[in-house]
């Protein structure tokens, strides 16, 4: 497996827990020694890992919430530092997130989660592209 591959692993185990609404998995992806912050669509700032993970589990538990799919994701590798650009199809809608990871250990860890609005739509996946969470 090369890093990008192993980048583009780290990025689907986020959509993973996001979709199973796994809050363990979700523990597991985000950096511990690291500085983590995230944006929701329509959120502030949240920073730390304690208030990241606290709102990943309000939106875990909450059973109103949409079911998401990670859709052409592009990887980009510098150093112990990478980051994967894509698009999230909620409910018919897309949105476009950008993920920042870094290398922790033997694997990439989450460090930044943001998503928001797009006019694009996402590219046309072909079966058997990376990226694609179903």
């Amino acid at each position: 497996m090369t890093e990008l591959d192993a980048v583009l692993f780290a990025n689907e185990a986020f959509y993973r827990a996001f979709a199973d609404r796994d809050m363990a998995a979700m523990v597991e992806v985000w950096a511990e020694g690291a500085a983590v912050t995230c944006i929701h669509p329509g959120w502030g700032l949240l920073e730390g890992r304690d208030e990241v993970l606290e709102s990943w589990r309000a939106i875990l538990k909450n059973p109103d919430s949409p079911e998401v799919r990670c859709l052409g994701a592009q990887a980009h590798l510098r150093g112990e530092m990478a980051y994967v650009v894509c698009y999230e199809e909620i409910e018919g809608s897309h949105l476009i997130a950008s993920n920042v990871f870094v290398h922790e250990g033997r694997r990439w860890r989450l460090i930044h989660h943001q998503a928001g609005p797009t006019a694009e739509a996402p590219p046309a996946e072909t079966e058997g592209e990376g990226g694609l969470i179903n």
